[in-house]
C-alpha cells in the first residue's frame, strides 16, 4: 500500500471505524535511518491502535527503527516479508525474505529485544514464493520466526511470485489458497493468525473468522472505505459508525482546512483518499470529478466541497428524472 495508506487516508478511515487496527504504508528501515521521521511517522492522535509497517532485512538497522517507532507511539511493528515489487527486491527485503528465515528471525529477534515488549512485533508475508507450494515451506517459516518472538502473523493467501510478474499481478494471478492460512491455524493455535487477499465483502469476512483470528482488508478497503462504517458493530463488539456520508465529508474538509495551515498540504493530496466513500450512490461519478479535478486545485477545500455537491445533487436528478 505505498503511498496509499498515509496520515490522510488514515484519519479518513478512522472517522469510519473506531476499533479496526490501522497499518501504516511500508516505510522502509533506509529512510527512517537518515532521519526523515516526521515525514513518515507523524499520525493523527485520532489515528489509534495503529502500526508501523517497516520494510527492511538488516537486524540492527530493524532494531532501530522498531524503537523510533516506539517513541512516536505505535501500537505495533510489523515486518512486511510479503511484498514482491522490483524495489523491495533489489533492497533484499519484502517478500524475498521468505527464504530467508533465519534472517527474519533474528531481526524479529532484535526488534521485540528493542521495543522491550512495550509494544507486539508482528510479521506480514505470502504462503510461498515462485511456484514453491509446500505447506511445508511457510510452516517451517512460521515456526522460525515465532521462535523468536513474534506472535502475530498476516498471511497473503498467495504466493509471491518474483520474476515475470508485476505487483498488481501479484494480486490476481497466484491463486489464493485459503486453506493453506486455515491449516497454519491449526497448527499454531497460540498464534495469532490473520488472513489477508481477495477479501472483499462482510460475509467473507465472517466465514474467514471462523478458522482465522483476523481479517485484513488493504484495497478493497480503500476504494469502497464505506463498508468499514458497519465493522466495529459487526466484528468488534462495538457500535456502528454514528456519522452520515455527508459528515464525514464535512470533517474532511476541516481537516484538509487544518492540515493546509499546520504542514502546508494541498487539499488535493488528502481528497484523493475519499474518492470512494460514495460509491454507489446517485451521482457519485459527478462528485468524484470535482474533487479530482486539478483546474480546481487553487481553490479552497470548502469551496470544492460545495461545488461537489452542486453537481452531485445536479447529476442523481437527472438520473432520477430519466428512470
Amino acid at each position: 500500500m505505498l503511498d496509499w495508506t498515509d496520515k490522510h487516508c488514515r484519519y479518513l478511515h478512522r472517522l469510519l471505524t473506531q476499533r479496526t487496527r490501522l497499518y501504516t504504508e511500508m516505510v522502509t528501515t533506509g529512510a527512517l535511518m537518515h532521519g526523515a521521521h516526521r515525514r513518515h511517522l507523524r499520525m493523527d492522535a485520532c489515528e489509534h491502535p495503529v502500526a508501523l509497517q517497516l520494510g527492511g532485512s538488516d537486524p540492527h538497522e530493524l532494531a532501530h527503527c522498531a524503537r523510533v517507532g516506539q517513541a512516536w507511539g505505535y501500537d505495533e511493528i510489523n515486518l512486511n516479508c510479503g511484498c514482491p515489487s522490483d524495489r523491495v527486491q533489489r533492497g533484499a527485503f519484502g517478500a524475498c525474505l521468505m527464504a530467508s528465515p533465519r534472517l527474519v528471525a533474528d531481526g524479529v529477534k532484535a526488534m521485540v529485544d528493542a521495543v522491550a515488549g512495550a509494544v507486539p512485533v508482528t510479521v506480514k508475508h505470502r504462503i510461498g514464493i515462485d511456484r514453491e507450494e509446500s505447506y511445508a515451506f511457510v510452516r517451517d517459516f512460521v515456526g522460525a520466526v515465532a521462535e523468536a518472538g513474534c506472535r502475530v502473523f498476516i498471511v497473503h493467501a498467495r504466493n509471491a511470485w518474483l520474476q515475470g510478474l508485476s505487483p498488481k499481478e501479484n494480486r490476481e494471478v497466484p491463486p489464493l489458497r485459503y486453506g493453506v492460512v486455515y491449516q497454519l491455524k491449526r497448527d499454531f493455535p497460540h498464534l495469532t493468525i490473520c488472513l489477508n487477499g481477495g477479501v472483499t465483502s462482510a460475509a467473507q469476512i465472517t466465514e474467514h473468522l471462523r478458522h482465522v483470528d483476523g481479517v485484513m482488508l488493504g484495497r478493497e478497503a480503500y476504494h469502497h472505505p464505506w463498508q468499514m462504517s458497519a465493522w466495529d458493530a459487526d466484528f468488534l463488539g462495538g457500535a456502528p459508525c454514528p456519522l452520515s456520508r455527508d459528515e464525514v465529508e464535512e470533517k474532511m474538509v476541516a481537516y484538509m482546512q487544518a492540515e493546509a495551515l499546520e504542514d502546508g498540504t494541498p487539499w488535493s493530496a488528502i481528497a484523493r483518499h475519499m474518492l470512494g466513500l460514495r460509491h454507489g450512490q446517485r451521482g457519485a461519478r459527478a462528485w468524484r470529478q470535482v474533487w479530482s479535478d486539478h483546474r480546481l486545485k487553487p481553490r479552497p477545500p470548502a469551496e470544492v466541497w460545495r461545488l461537489a455537491h452542486e453537481r452531485m445533487a445536479a447529476a442523481a436528478s437527472v438520473a432520477v428524472a430519466g428512470d
